[in-house]
């Protein structure tokens, strides 16, 4: 199944999110009502956080209360998007099984009294899941206001108790297959950890000092399937009873730890949570980082955007709030990014509770407000955008992104604590939204000749398969960048030797890294060609490689730290340092220019945000978003869906969706 069968229920694009009305009263529910009517609203996700209502008691179920709501919003043309509640269990369950709650890696057992406080791999807490999967499925499965399952929320509890140590090791035969195997993967040899039953293997708990490396990524790859396999075993329990899609909303980009690539293969539609942690343009950038992640896992169909916050910008310890128009302008930036709608958490922000003060769609204020009118705005928008449905969007450049990758640098012992992984591929991603290309991002085992451009930021662990993959795709014609510290260890978690990076890949770039050379933490240097750097240097010799650029400082004044390869009929390039956003920027423009990348509209300023569109019969759309205070004439005039009418320009912090331009 398909997002298509969600539109062709809501009859276009879906706009709402979150409805909890078991947090209010009657008079409440018929200011929903009218208040879902006034605002479009035609998605509504239900009983994501019941299970205390929908269970009271082991084995008995009320769902008296959810008949009359679920039935009263088909009543209002509200469709439901129906939740497994189990991302929160309610008290009697962790009571009845306090082996089931979280165990920390320092072995501190959590308590009852948030949520996620759960260990996924007790047998007591799946079966649970499972039988509240079944009896929701068994009741609502064929209901007519059903468009949608949303199993759990957010997926990524991570647990060390004992229940997870017997799952690990059971994972871990199937993977290994033997000890002798285990032991030559993880390296025990080293400081003399070598296992003789497996009964010894444990978590990679709190210790003192390092902890082996190759166990902490597969301990990370072993919660990765032990979630997706939680996921499954509820989604097949409402499979029994009901055809509707069936999904759970990731949660991207940094606070899951899971193989994002595997989990999305088992969801019949992709769909994930975005919350900003900039403001402005840096905020837009934001969304489109999320949006083009989302879209690359759904694997081309279309995605939709379950959560994000209305009123919502996480900096630090402190929230802030959107400016004026940013509700309408992220929710269009998710769209134009192949979204089929734009969802919030929450319907109506609470009065109580542990979120009391997280924003939603219908204010504490109430509509009389600023949020609750731009809301308004923005599903009246939203509902004049139903023939993008089944869209889809195209790119000509990739990112690459491996959660093996992500886990080699969480491991202890590195050179450097500043090697972080979600860093380099934010700006990566943001240097190509700056020049106006939409990139999707990709598995480096994955196809890319489709791409012109391929940019590794971040593989610090890459796999034989991956690197010969990247050989290929240069020898292929494609222009590929590979940056410092890349391809320094195996899937194992080994180093390479003999220099790195990995074998096929040095052979496509012409280049051999002997020696890492982390910089200190102020420390900021200068190469010939004027760019600066930071973080890490190397010290490399070209093997074919044209240098472009080299260190002016220290033992590597006049080595090579930006190289160029032509082999086959494509170019390898190597960055062995972390250029300064500005001067990254100017590198990843030189590199679209000689891989023939245009943007998306050619002509526009900095600040406007344009991406296209296309439907299987040959129509297409281009979404753009003034994300500046002046208005900005556009090159062709031409008719936009929002106001029906011919547009000329985009006014300032203005949007358009132009119609075959």
């Amino acid at each position: 199944m398909t997002t298509r069968s969600i539109t062709d229920r809501l009859g276009g694009l879906a706009f709402g999110g979150d409805y909890n009305p078991e947090q209010w009263d009657e008079p409440v529910w018929k200011e929903d009502d009218e208040l879902m009517s006034r605002a479009r609203v035609n998605l509504a996700t239900v009983g994501v956080f019941s299970w205390a209502l929908l269970e009271p008691e082991e084995g008995r179920y009320d769902f008296t209360w959810l008949d009359a709501h679920i039935d009263r919003l088909h009543a209002n043309g509200v469709a439901v998007d129906l939740a497994t509640p189990t991302a929160s269990p309610p008290p009697w369950f962790t009571l009845a099984h306090p082996d089931a709650l979280t165990v920390r890696a320092d072995g501190t057992r959590l308590v009852h009294g948030s949520r996620d406080t759960y260990c996924l791999a007790s047998p007591s807490y799946r079966s649970a899941a499972r039988r509240i999967a079944s009896a929701l499925a068994e009741r609502y499965g064929d209901h007519p206001a059903l468009a949608l399952w949303h199993v759990h929320n957010e997926y990524g509890t991570l647990c060390w108790c004992d229940h997870a140590a017997a799952a690990f090791r059971v994972w871990l035969r199937a993977r290994h297959g033997s000890l002798d195997a285990l032991n030559e993967a993880w390296g025990t040899a080293f400081w003399s950890q070598r296992y003789t039953s497996w009964e010894q293997v444990l978590p990679p708990r709190a210790t003192n000092y390092h902890k082996n490396p190759g166990q902490t990524v597969d301990f990370h790859r072993f919660w990765g399937d032990e979630i997706i396999a939680a996921y499954c075993e509820q989604r097949d329990a409402i499979r029994a009873y009901s055809d509707r899609p069936v999904t759970t909303n990731l949660m991207l980009p940094y606070y899951l730890r899971l193989n994002l690539w595997a989990f999305a293969r088992e969801l019949d539609v992709v769909t994930s949570d975005q919350y900003p942690s900039e403001t402005g343009p840096d905020s837009a950038a934001h969304v489109a980082f999320y949006a083009d992640r989302s879209r690359s896992l759904a694997g081309g169909r279309p995605w939709l955007l379950m959560e994000q916050g209305t009123n919502t910008v996480y900096d630090g310890d402190q929230v802030l709030g959107k400016e004026p128009g940013e509700i309408l302008r992220h929710s269009l930036g998710h769209i134009a990014r192949g979204s089929e709608g734009a969802l919030f958490f929450q319907w109506r922000q609470s009065r109580a509770g542990a979120e009391t003060w997280h924003s939603a769609m219908l204010p504490h204020a109430g509509p009389d407000s600023r949020i609750f009118r731009e809301v308004t705005r923005t599903g009246e928008a939203v509902a004049r955008l139903g023939e993008l449905a089944g869209s889809t969007v195209t790119a000509p450049v990739a990112v690459l992104d491996d959660p093996d990758a992500m886990w080699a640098l969480e491991a202890d012992g590195l050179p450097s604590a500043r090697l972080d992984y979600h860093t380099p591929l934010a700006e990566a991603h943001r240097a190509l939204w700056d020049a106006g290309v939409t990139a999707d991002f990709a598995h480096p085992e994955h196809e890319l000749s489709g791409y012109r451009l391929v940019i590794a930021p971040s593989l610090f662990l890459l796999s034989d398969k991956g690197a010969e993959n990247l050989r290929r795709y240069v020898e292929g014609g494609g222009t590929l960048l590979v940056q410092h510290a890349s391809g320094f260890v195996d899937d194992r978690v080994h180093a390479r030797l003999g220099g790195y990076p990995a074998g096929p890949l040095r052979e496509a770039l012409g280049i051999r890294v002997e020696e890492h050379r982390p910089l200190r933490t102020d420390e900021r240097i200068t190469l010939s060609d004027g760019s600066h750097g930071t973080v890490w240097s190397e010290s490399l010799r070209t093997e074919g490689a044209q240098t472009l650029a080299t260190y002016t400082h220290g033992m590597l004044t006049g080595s090579p730290a930006l190289t160029r390869h032509r082999s086959g009929t494509g170019q390898g390039w190597y960055l062995s340092t972390r250029l300064d956003a500005a001067d990254y920027g100017v590198l990843v423009g030189r590199l679209l220019k000689e891989a023939g990348v245009e943007p998306d509209v050619p002509g526009l300023p900095a600040g406007v945000e344009a991406v296209t569109r296309h439907a299987p019969d040959g129509r297409h759309w281009q979404i753009l978003l003034n994300h500046n205070a002046e208005a900005v004439p556009l090159p062709v005039p031409a008719h936009d869906l929002l106001t029906d009418a011919l547009a000329h320009e985009l006014p300032p912090g203005g949007c358009a969706v132009l119609r075959g331009l």
